[in-house]
């Protein structure tokens, strides 16, 4: 595999990019890096040649300025020795192993074409096309349209066979241009979603490539030259619609919508409508128009109208509509995933009115208070045959490293009555006293499911981080982003329950950011410890004869054992102070300090177990060393020199003997029978393989498959 990267005078945004490469899972022996220098005028090109001189698998090609991107780029794939050429910029950077797995997926496919999955901080990301992996795919059958930049792995005999090259020189949408030259060819495309393979990292000097201010006129001739691509390579239908309708929604209304088109002194509106009008006169005909959702086509039909004030209005409305999702209730699932139930709407205005809607005559239009002065007096703009459209993803997102993943969510789109009619749901249809229709919203109910741990065939474990819940909310052509639990259910709370995790086990701890009140998971103690969330929850006695207490904190099957230590220290003299709630920026808490507690007179070893979907915590009948007296009890799950939390009153005579002193209340008599029933299989499986495991294992495999089996029904 070639790596072509493009340099000129990057200066120390470029180091995160050559780390990355250095730190590569694939062989060194198996790819190769070009920087091709664009005629460097800092320190760069003797930099390159120094670290090529370090690492056999670099190359420096130097090359005259050229000025843009383009040409250094035809140089590097002009150069390349590998079967694969991969794109990446000089501020940017590559996962640990991205190369590798990319190559796999490439390899065992035969692929034109791989996409891996990318993160950003500051430019929006295709998360759609990375949904799933995809082994093979086309244009024809996957949205690639929505992954226009270059930054992917392409064959480079397909690349030369079709002759597939940058224009050279300053020029905009060249990147749009080259990918769609090179997706109409492309037999085998293939997409790995399930690893974050490019990041995107934003400049502090505000110099990311693209980030110049657009000329109208000759931005949308390069435009002209994308779209005659799309029209010789498709005959007039769906595919040639889907495709134009993209480039209308993105690179041409989306310059006329907020919040950009707000930003436009007159002269520069004048000049950017003058510059798109003509396309969309030109190749957006009514089957493109009609295939975009209510508020763009409203967009669209201001367009043609030459109608730049109108658009600006729009815009304002457009600006006004946000997304909202109540939090209504959280719920942990015995594999470790913790299942949310929301509510999503679209709203607007700063009292985050809900979006209405006018039902009449068992159709659905946005209601006229919304469209007033953008369509003729009298008209509605339907969209009953647009309900689909309305819809909501639920997100995990790394707060640090921006890297994004969609979460299973299923939601019913629901039709609800306003103004003062019964809440109950509707269908559409149905009319007021007077016959004017009824006002009405449109509700997306259901839950998603957010996944601390790793799926069979998906992304591994969430790494430690913040990972803060995002819903995206979609209706009417719009697409509103926010997040998760500011509104929220009031016994919610209650239920964010901290877990233990994986193996090793490892906290997960859900917690609503101070002071937005959003919902976040800290993993792996990011900048959380559990103490601070396990005061006040319930602590169980356990029955039997060796003491053992159930603790509030979630587990699975798969947790690990966890190692803690117990403490016995000196009653306090007054109830500890409340814990304040952690800011939003993950800084700790004032009371979890990493300095030992001073009143602590004896710690000794214990370890968390999972029992049942929590932890259970076995505390020794002696304990060696321990003074004699009445002691507090506490566990320390922050390591060493954490905080404990306090569990319980004991005293120890003078051999050391622990008594609990009877305070914790006893689990329930239902809970009691379920872990006598587990108690009872647990020890019937493990009499099942210690008696017919040596006959199972002589048995050839199809029958070891059929005996397991039998065995999971008969014992569980």
């Amino acid at each position: 595999m070639s790596v072509v990267i493009p340099v000129y005078n990057p200066g120390k945004y470029i180091d995160p990019c050559i780390d990355s490469l250095v730190r590569q899972t694939l062989p060194a022996e198996e790819f190769e890096v070009l920087f091709v220098d664009d005629g460097s005028t800092d320190d760069t090109p003797e930099r390159l040649d120094k670290l090529a001189a370090e690492h056999p698998h670099f190359r420096v090609i130097h090359i005259p300025n050229s000025g843009w991107p383009g040409k250094p780029r035809n140089v590097g794939v002009a150069e390349a020795r590998g079967e694969y050429v991969q794109f990446l910029d000089q501020d940017d950077h590559l996962g640990t192993d991205a190369l590798r797995l990319l190559y796999d997926m490439g390899h065992r496919n035969g692929s034109d074409i791989v996409i891996g999955k990318v993160a950003s901080n500051f430019r929006g990301v295709p998360h759609g096309v990375f949904r799933t992996n995809r082994e093979k795919c086309t244009l024809r059958d996957a949205p690639l349209f929505d992954s226009l930049t270059p930054h992917k792995m392409f064959r480079t005999a397909f690349l030369r066979e079709h002759g597939i090259a940058y224009p050279e020189g300053k020029r905009r949408l060249e990147d749009q241009l080259y990918m769609m030259r090179a997706y109409f060819p492309a037999e085998v495309v293939s997409i790995l979603g399930t690893y974050t393979c490019y990041h995107y990292s934003k400049r502090d000097d505000g110099k990311n490539a693209g980030s110049a201010k657009l000329v109208p006129e000759g931005y949308y001739g390069n435009l002209r030259e994308v779209l005659d691509v799309v029209v010789a390579n498709t005959e007039p239908g769906p595919l040639r619609d889907r495709v134009l309708r993209r480039f209308y929604r993105v690179e041409m209304l989306g310059r006329l919508s907020e919040p950009a088109v707000l930003k436009y002194d007159e002269d520069y509106l004048r000049e950017m409508v003058d510059a798109v009008r003509p396309l969309a006169l030109e190749y957006m005909d009514d089957s493109v128009h009609d295939g975009l959702g209510p508020m763009l086509r409203m967009r669209s039909a201001l367009l043609r109208e030459n109608d730049a004030e109108g658009l600006v209005r729009l815009a304002r409305l457009g600006s006004s509509v946000k997304g909202s999702a109540r939090l209504e209730n959280v719920r942990w699932e015995t594999d470790g995933r913790i299942t949310v139930t929301m509510a999503g709407r679209l709203v607007h205005g700063e009292q985050r009115l809900p979006l209405k809607l006018l039902s009449r005559d068992e159709r659905l239009y946005v209601h006229p208070d919304i469209t007033a002065g953008f369509l003729p007096e009298g008209a509605l703009l339907d969209i009953t045959d647009d309900l689909a459209g309305f819809q909501a993803e639920l997100s995990l997102r790394d707060r640090e490293k921006a890297v994004e993943w969609l979460c299973p969510t299923t939601l019913e789109t629901r039709v609800e009555m306003l103004d003062d009619e019964d809440d109950e749901t509707a269908e559409p249809g149905g009319n007021g006293p007077d016959g004017a229709g009824r006002t009405c919203e449109v509700v997306l109910r259901g839950t998603g499911v957010l996944a601390p741990q790793s799926s069979r065939k998906g992304r591994g474990s969430l790494p430690r981080g913040f990972w803060d819940a995002w819903v995206s909310v979609r209706g009417l052509g719009l697409v509103r982003k926010t997040r998760l639990g500011a509104e929220r259910a009031e016994h919610v709370d209650g239920q964010c329950v901290p877990a233990m995790l994986s193996a090793p086990a490892r906290p997960v701890i859900p917690y609503f950011t101070n002071p937005h009140g959003n919902l976040t998971l800290d993993v792996s103690r990011r900048g959380k410890k559990l103490v601070p969330y396990m005061e006040g929850r319930p602590v169980l006695c356990m029955p039997g004869r060796s003491p053992q207490l159930r603790l509030d904190l979630v587990t699975t099957a798969a947790t690990a054992p966890a190692a803690v230590q117990l403490t016995l220290s000196k009653p306090p003299a007054a109830p500890a102070p409340a814990v304040a709630e952690a800011a939003e920026t993950g800084t700790e808490e004032p009371e979890t300090s990493e300095a030992p507690d001073a009143a602590v007179v004896h710690a000794f070893p214990s370890t968390l177990r999972p029992v049942h979907g929590r932890a259970h915590l076995p505390v020794p009948r002696r304990v060696e060393g321990a003074p004699e007296g009445t002691w507090q009890l506490g566990v320390r799950l922050d390591g060493e020199k954490g905080r404990a939390l306090a569990l319980c009153t004991v005293d120890v005579d003078a051999a050391g003997r622990l008594r609990l002193d009877g305070s914790l209340p006893a689990p329930d008599p239902a809970l009691l029978r379920k872990l006598t029933v587990q108690r009872r299989r647990a020890a019937l499986r493990e009499a099942v393989r210690t008696v017919a495991g040596p006959a199972v294992r002589r048995l050839p495999s199809s029958g070891r498959r059929k005996v397991r089996r039998f065995a999971a029904r008969l014992l569980g």
